[in-house]
């Protein structure tokens, strides 16, 4: 993919016909009006993404691994060792989200777009790019035909998937060292500063956090990215390219193939929403096509959901990754479908039915 096909992706807007015939098919059910609240705007949501009526649940996550050379900065308490050691439980499907999802059904797609090792992982998908970024505060994260190349990996996945009849998608990733460099493409999308954004990722000191913070800052300085406005695609994909990650990169094009393919597509934590913010400032109109699943304990998060017009469904201070979060959400949406699918109409009872009095059609995402 090129940067000029990139930018010429262009998303059509979900289809409002099917937003309307799940909302009055939630009226006619013998319940109050909105009784699940944001559970019903999703369930509409999700039928006027995929256009259809009978709405496809079959649900997949999709799980980027990658390593980031600012760990050598001391960002985090572990090494980057640990990235190819969860990758390899969750190709055993002993990682958290395995365990979670175990007996489910959910075809679990763990991908290697950029561990630092030089063995493939059995039961990880390999499309990997290179072996781990560069570091950050000395020099640019990947080159451009390396971001370009991971944000069509994510795109194509979700395509493959979509043909696999999967109706919805989770994201998740894993890679020590993910929470500066999505901080720091927050930062520098939103000129944010750094002491804002910066959280502790899986736990740091107090004097760690502000090494943390040093880090970031120094970052965006080298690479001119900070107290700028800048709303272009290309100053986006700059942003990423530059301070990003190859797991930020290959979730970017997720987020992009769910709109182009009409996949709703759940954000996860801090780096998962970072992605999903980066793809609508890169293809505009892909948040219409976003889920969000819960309110994540970094610092950013607020932040980037605010931008993306979308409310958590979860608020639990979850901060484990890999997409626990996002998975959360299957269980919400799979009880709301079945009392949408199943639930007992008015007109098989002798209540009377509600009466909406305001005028709230409002999409509430």
């Amino acid at each position: 993919m090129t940067e000029t096909e990139l930018f010429s992706l262009r998303v059509l807007p979900e289809d409002k016909q099917y937003y309307e015939y799940a909302k009055k098919k939630w009226e006619s059910l013998a319940k109050p009006i909105d009784g699940l609240g944001l559970l019903e705007s999703a369930i509409c949501r999700i039928a006027a993404i995929q256009r259809r009526e009978d709405l496809n649940m079959q649900k997949s996550l999709l799980i980027f691994c990658a390593d980031n050379g600012v760990v050598s900065e001391g960002v985090s308490q572990t090494d980057q060792g640990v990235t190819a050691m969860v990758a390899m439980l969750m190709g055993e499907q002993k990682s958290s989200v395995g365990i979670m999802l175990r007996d489910t059904g959910v075809d679990i797609v763990p991908v290697d777009i950029g561990i630092a090792c030089d063995e493939k992982i059995p039961g990880v998908l390999d499309k990997k790019i290179a072996k781990g970024t560069g570091n950050i505060a000395k020099e640019p994260a990947m080159t451009k035909e390396q971001c370009l190349h991971a944000i069509e990996t994510g795109i194509s996945l979700v395509k493959e998937l979509k043909e696999k009849e999967t109706g919805i998608l989770a994201t998740g990733e894993m890679g020590i060292g993910n929470t500066t460099t999505s901080t720091a493409v927050l930062c520098a999308l939103c000129n944010e500063s750094p002491e804002r954004l910066t959280g502790r990722g899986a736990g740091l000191t107090d004097d760690g956090l502000l090494r943390k913070i040093a880090v970031i800052e120094k970052a965006l300085a080298l690479h001119e990215l900070n107290g700028r406005s800048e709303r272009s695609p290309e100053y986006a994909l700059r942003v990423l390219t530059n301070v990003g990650g190859l797991d930020i990169a290959g979730l970017t094009g997720v987020f992009i193939g769910g709109a182009l393919f009409h996949v709703p597509v759940i954000i996860d934590g801090l780096i998962s929403a970072t992605a999903a913010y980066l793809s609508e400032r890169i293809v505009p109109g892909t948040s219409r096509y976003m889920l969000a699943s819960h309110m994540g304990k970094e610092q950013g998060c607020a932040a980037v959901l605010q931008k993306l017009d979308l409310k958590p469904l979860i608020c639990a201070d979850l901060a484990l990754g890999e997409g626990s979060g996002a998975i959360l959400l299957f269980p919400l949406l799979d009880m709301a479908e079945s009392l949408y699918r199943r639930g007992t109409k008015f007109t098989d009872t002798a209540i009377r039915p509600y009466e909406r009095y305001e005028n709230d059609h409002t999409d509430r995402r």
